[in-house]
């Protein structure tokens, strides 16, 4: 597939203070909620451009998807549509209809473009790609080309999944499954809460320690070489 016959998707907030990852807020408080959120979504814009698909965000509220001074270069924009997550995310993949289409979250620390290039090459052998997420719900999910007009809609795609929860994944699952060809691919974190921040913080501070800690390996194997 040509690279402007495939979209990726990253369904965002804009970064306002007080609105976005309130759960998370509860536990670190609105301003450094709002500046994970916006560090979060920054990078993962950075590292999810470039070649092999049309990079697009959909935004709500719907007036910063006029707004261009926040946003990286390349990433063309539309306001998402009004109602629940499942409508939210059905307009957004249908809008493309009938090329194949990849949908992400904004906050996902671990996804890389690696990622993305797995999920449109299980398109090309299924229906539907969905990424698990370790809290039971989904970080990504697409649609092959020429899925379905009538399936792109929330009520045929996610009728009955409970959102937030432990089994939306599960549910999802469940109600394509009878109709589709569903394909599972790498099982990735996003960062929601104060528990799951707490998580990810201490895997970066872990991670940071360790070139300091591979260096007094080193140094140690070499002072015993030189005795």
């Amino acid at each position: 597939m040509r690279r402007r016959d495939r979209h990726l998707i990253v369904l965002a907030r804009a970064p306002q203070l007080g609105r976005v990852k309130r759960r998370l807020a509860a536990a670190i408080g609105d301003v450094a909620a709002r500046r994970f959120y916006r560090d979060m979504l920054l990078g993962e814009l950075g590292r999810l451009a470039g070649p092999g698909w049309v990079p697009w965000l959909a935004l709500t509220p719907p007036r910063f998807a006029a707004r261009g001074r926040i946003w990286p270069c390349g990433w063309r924009r539309f306001a998402q549509r009004s109602g629940d997550l499942g409508r939210r995310m059905a307009d957004a993949l249908g809008r493309f209809w009938p090329d194949p289409a990849v949908l992400v979250g904004a906050d996902i620390p671990d996804l890389d473009r690696a990622h993305i290039a797995r999920a449109f090459r299980a398109l090309e052998s299924h229906d539907v790609v969905l990424g698990p997420a370790t809290d039971g719900g989904f970080w990504l999910i697409g649609i092959r080309r020429g899925f379905p007009r009538a399936a792109c809609t929330a009520r045929a795609l996610f009728q009955g999944v409970r959102w937030s929860s432990a089994t939306t994944l599960a549910d999802t699952v469940a109600r394509l499954t009878p109709r589709f060809r569903v394909a599972l691919i790498d099982r990735l974190s996003d960062v929601d809460d104060g528990p799951a921040f707490a998580a990810w913080h201490g895997a970066q501070a872990r991670l940071a320690a360790w070139p300091s800690v591979k260096r007094g390996m080193i140094s140690t194997k070499l002072h015993g070489l030189n005795r």
